[in-house]
């Protein structure tokens, strides 16, 4: 038996230690489809809860559930610190896109988001698109991340690249004094949706760029367009790699103990969710002189831009918000050093202020 409650209530908050038990967690099951499905809803305090739908094949039903809870969880403050009304909510799809996914089992999550009746709205994520969106809205009217053609933003990736460009300026500005990444040699793991976006940025900036990607079609892409650009191998040597920025944009994890013994990096700041393999890598990161720009702050572009929709998306309005991404991490480095603690504790502590402080006035009765 799967101990819901349990697992969630041990699982930290992204950095604090310390977390509060998810609002809700729902397990979704059609056999005709084959959907088999999970939503978490770590909090509304600010609003409902949004954050995309990730199709991916998980081992396992328990994995599913670990993962869904921490992306849910670091939603809740990735919104917060994006200066959005809304909480932080996540939902996986157990199985392999290519293979099980179709019209029926996406419609059929569609009613399930559906029964909760607003209190989650989805878009893309990994083994989703904006296409997959349009058929989940047939069945639901909380879903974002919408094709262009149906009124929405298209593909997300466009602004979490560039608020990643944003907060790795923030992180230049600290370190080097300047907001700029010219002449900087810059390593990107990952170079998909977001990754090939954020190489672009970084060329047009003057940055050296070094990139790897486990797909080879993915870095002969990046590499027919911008032939400058070097390759290495596979992600063990790029974090050894003589860089001065490393931007993980594949899966999560990518920082545990032996990557940041050897990492030659002075900053790291990437797209990647959940970057720190476990609590204390903060920590080490600080100890050996890495400046750590946290992920679910530079990495909110992209839900800047889908939350967007649910007021009538503008491309326009949504670049204005995710500019200030550079701000807000600055803003966070400032904490950090003042407080004297790591910059993913001192993202967390504003987060939290936030959702306490908003989220209270919720408590404040309008009448009927």
């Amino acid at each position: 038996m799967t101990d819901v409650f349990g697992l969630s209530h041990k699982d930290p908050s992204p950095a604090s230690g310390q977390a509060p038990r998810h609002e809700q967690v729902v397990f979704c099951s059609d056999d005709r489809s084959g959907l088999h499905a999970i939503i978490a809803i770590y909090s509304t305090a600010l609003g409902p809860g949004l954050g995309g739908t990730r199709f991916y094949p998980y081992e396992s039903e328990q994995a599913a559930l670990a993962d869904v809870l921490n992306l849910s969880r670091a939603m809740a403050y990735k919104n917060a610190l994006a200066g959005l009304d809304l909480g932080g909510a996540k939902a996986v799809i157990i199985g392999d896109p290519a293979r099980d996914k179709s019209e029926q089992l996406l419609r059929a999550y569609g009613r399930f988001i559906q029964s909760l009746g607003g209190r989650y709205y989805t878009a893309c994520d990994v083994g989703t698109y904006s296409e997959d969106m349009d058929i989940v809205a047939r069945e639901s009217g909380f879903v974002t991340g919408r094709t262009v053609a149906h009124g929405g933003a298209g593909d997300s990736s466009i602004l979490t690249a560039y608020g990643v460009f944003q907060g790795m300026r923030a992180a230049a500005q600290y370190v080097y004094g300047a907001s700029t990444l010219r002449g900087r040699r810059v390593g990107v793991e990952g170079v998909g949706k977001v990754g090939h976006r954020l190489v672009e940025h970084l060329l047009e900036d003057g940055a050296e760029v070094v990139v790897c990607d486990v797909s080879e079609h993915a870095v002969e892409r990046v590499r027919a367009r911008h032939p400058q650009v070097e390759v290495v191998a596979d992600a063990a040597a790029m974090r050894l790699a003589d860089i001065d920025v490393y931007s993980p944009c594949a899966l999560g994890a990518a920082l545990d103990d032996d990557t940041v013994a050897g990492l030659r990096a002075k900053i790291v700041c990437g797209g990647a969710n959940n970057q720190l393999a476990h609590p204390g890598v903060e920590k080490q990161l600080a100890e050996r002189g890495v400046l750590y720009a946290p992920d679910y702050v530079v990495n909110s572009g992209g839900v800047i831009q889908v939350a967007d929709e649910i007021e009538g998306f503008n491309m326009d309005r949504a670049r204005v918000k995710a500019t200030q991404i550079f701000d807000t991490t600055l803003k966070i480095f400032s904490i950090a050093e003042e407080e004297g603690v790591p910059p993913a504790a001192a993202a967390d502590r504003l987060a939290e202020r936030r959702m306490s402080e908003v989220g209270r006035l919720r408590g404040i009765w309008l009448g009927r």
